[in-house]
This record gives C-alpha cells, sequence and structure tokens, in this order.
C-alpha cells in the first residue's frame, strides 16, 4: 500500500489518474490477484508498475533479475522494456501460487523472453555466472542485505537495482526496532549509502524505493 493511498487516498487517485494508462493485461492480472490472494496488497502498485516499466524502456536491459514474482505484475511491467533479444529470470518459492504467474506470462507478447523459477535467490546468486543490467527485489525483507551482497558481484557499471518497500511504512524510523525485517531493511539502507561503488536515492513512492546505479 502506498502512503497516500493510505493517508491521503484524494491524492493518491490524482496521482493514478495523471499516469500512463494501465495495459489490459495488467489490469486483469491485478484484478485476479485481489480476488484469490489473501495478501493482495504485495503486488506492484499501478504506479510503481509504471516507474519500473519506463526505467526498462529507457535501459533496454539485456538481462533482468526479480526476487520476488508474487503474481507477476511486475515481471510483465519489467518486459515491456526488453531489447529484441533480452531474458527476465524472476524467481519466487511460493509454489501454490506459481499457477496465477505462469497463466499471464503465457498470455504475455514477452512470454519467450521470461524465465520463471521456483527457486531460492540466494541460492541461483551463488550459483549463476550472469550478469544483471536491472534487477528488482521484492521479497522476504529480512534477506535484504544478503541479497545485496550478493547481487553486487552479478553488476557492472550502468547496472540498475531497485529494493521496495524500503520505508517499510514508516518504521525505518524507530531507533531501536524489535522487529526483524525493520532491522533488515535499516541495514540494507545504510550499507547502499555508504557503498561508494554505487550512486542510489530512495523514492518515496508507495512504500518507498531504494533506487541504485553502479558507478
Amino acid at each position: 500500500m502506498s502512503f497516500f493511498e493510505e493517508k491521503n487516498p484524494e491524492m493518491d487517485r490524482y496521482l493514478e489518474t495523471h499516469a500512463s494508462s494501465e495495459p489490459e493485461i495488467l489490469k486483469k492480472l491485478r484484478r485476479e490477484t485481489y480476488q484469490k490472494t489473501t495478501q493482495p496488497h504485495m503486488i506492484s502498485g499501478y504506479q510503481q508498475g509504471r516507474l519500473l516499466t519506463i526505467i526498462s524502456q529507457m535501459m533496454q536491459p539485456e538481462n533482468i533479475l526479480e526476487i520476488g514474482t508474487f503474481t507477476g505484475y511486475a515481471t510483465l511491467c519489467l518486459t515491456a522494456g526488453l531489447s529484441e533479444n533480452g531474458r527476465i529470470t524472476t524467481l519466487d518459492v511460493n509454489e501454490d501460487l506459481a499457477y496465477l504467474p505462469k497463466k499471464y506470462f503465457a498470455e504475455s507478447e514477452y512470454s519467450s523472453q521470461i524465465d520463471f523459477r521456483l527457486q531460492d535467490a540466494k541460492e541461483f546468486l551463488k550459483e549463476t555466472d550472469q550478469f544483471f543490467d536491472l534487477v528488482f527485489i521484492d521479497a522476504d525483507k529480512e534477506n535484504y542485505a544478503e541479497y545485496f551482497r550478493l547481487i553486487k558481484p552479478r553488476t557492472k557499471s550502468g547496472s540498475v537495482i531497485m529494493f521496495d518497500n524500503v520505508l517499510w511504512y514508516g518504521k525505518v524510523l524507530e531507533e531501536n526496532p524489535k522487529q526483524r525485517s525493520t532491522q533488515a531493511i535499516k541495514e540494507l539502507n545504510d550499507l547502499i549509502a555508504k557503498d561508494d561503488d554505487f550512486e542510489n536515492l530512495i523514492l518515496p513512492l508507495r512504500d518507498g524505493v531504494n533506487f541504485l546505479r553502479r558507478k
């Protein structure tokens, strides 16, 4: 859920009505996510989806990595900018929900460029020798700092990484958070801010996106 959606829904509606229109396949997927999942708020929102699409289209990436597929909304947004021979690898561990992203990936015009894997992301990152132009992480928050450490060697100059939910509903302002997920997100944000190999900015979009570019 976005800050404006919760605190100022009128502003949230204004932002949506002044953004590019949502493709029909994404409208259908968003609707079915709310109908058939118990935590539909985990879906990347309309506004965030437009951001992912625009960034991907600007970069025309060859290799995209997504950690945390959920129902595949963000995946389809990212595919819109893939180069002609580009590929997106999207990872999740929820076998019970896998039927839903698979359904929409098959319907997508980019179906042949989507590699959906039910695999632990840490295992994948330790095994792969691929380098990624664009990375989007929206998965288990407690592993965020470890994902960053493992992803860094798989990037090159110009690579972009985005971590979702880095404001964690404002909990990052807590001095001594008791929740492990809050501690992990604060650790991630501190690691990124101190890493001279990246330039970054936290975008206050929805629940916060830490946007990084490798120098």
